[in-house]
């Protein structure tokens, strides 16, 4: 699918715009999935100002959705109408610790976060060792593994509405629930400020080696796919539910439920968005049906099917 290139105009209205601006930029190499269709307008811009500069002058009709790096993430074959933004690490990247805080831009990657409060021997944050995502979305989604959530860490984050402005939100502005925010959708996060505990390196760098060998032990993390699908249901695992409903190893086309972990999905090579979600819906059926549990998808899905 081809949309209409929309960056002749915007770039026309957007003189003093440092970011790169690609028209009908294809998606499926940024998900970790890789499939999907592209974006009408691919946005990676430079820094915050650039970000708000963009936002600020951006006509209101244009939806904008915000891709990170893509691991928890389907974009369908249609691909993304209006302008998908993206943080690059370059301008959002950095994460620096300062006696017992972290503070990182919301393209770096949780694994780094981690790395970086172990460096400063701050104990607290390994559980981000063990996310296979960017601070951004960790902060959309309540991130959290192995014992650990976003919301047990965070200080406060920094974020750009649809108009431009700047805003700052503390811990319980964010609104955290079990894998989700009640920030407004709109807001862009561009950084964050979390806080842990000082603590022996050794026993920090044990607890990321823990977080460590249970992710290479019990998840397929070589093949392309999004991390889990389905979020835990009160008093249930997802996993369990779905193996009991028969569902280890099942395919539809070129996706296929991992043998290893079950509530992971897998492209063998040449699945379609759709045989993904469509699968992932065959499998929300048939728990539905064996057990009475309504799954809900952690996985984000976007754009047009």
């Amino acid at each position: 699918m081809t949309f209409p290139d929309i960056s002749i105009d915007l770039k026309a209205v957007m003189p003093d715009l440092r970011g790169r601006l690609l028209a009908n930029e294809s998606l499926a190499p940024l998900t970790w999935f890789r499939v999907g269709g592209p974006a009408q307008l691919l946005f990676t811009p430079a820094d915050d100002d650039d970000l708000a500069y963009f936002l600020a002058r951006l006509p209101k009709e244009i939806p904008v959705t915000v891709v990170g790096v893509g691991s928890n993430l389907i974009v369908r074959d249609g691909g993304i109408e209006g302008v998908v933004i993206r943080l690059s690490p370059r301008g959002f990247g950095a994460a620096t610790a300062n006696g017992d805080t972290v503070t990182a831009g919301t393209a770096a990657l949780d694994k780094r976060v981690a790395e970086t409060a172990a460096a400063a021997n701050i104990s607290g944050l390994e559980f981000y060792f063990g996310i296979p995502g960017s601070i951004g979305g960790a902060l959309r989604m309540n991130a959290g593994a192995n014992g650990g959530e976003t919301k047990d860490v965070l200080i406060a984050a920094i974020g750009i509405g649809r108009d431009g402005t700047k805003n700052s939100f503390d811990n319980a502005a964010m609104q955290f629930v079990y894998r989700n925010s009640g920030v407004d959708p709109s807001i862009i996060f561009t950084s964050a400020k979390f806080r842990g505990v000082i603590a022996e390196p050794s026993t920090i760098r044990a607890r990321m080696d823990e977080v460590q060998t249970h992710r290479e032990t019990a998840q397929p993390i070589r093949e392309k796919t999004g991390g889990s699908t389905f979020k835990n249901p009160p008093g249930h695992s997802a996993w369990k539910l779905v193996d009991a409903a028969g569902c280890r190893g099942l395919r539809v086309g070129g996706a296929q439920v991992s043998e290893m972990h079950c509530n992971f999905l897998i492209n063998t090579g040449d699945a379609t968005a759709a045989d993904i979600e469509t699968l992932g819906e065959t499998v929300r059926a048939r728990v539905l049906a064996h057990s009475g549990v309504d799954l809900h998808w952690e996985i984000k899905r976007i754009g047009v099917a």
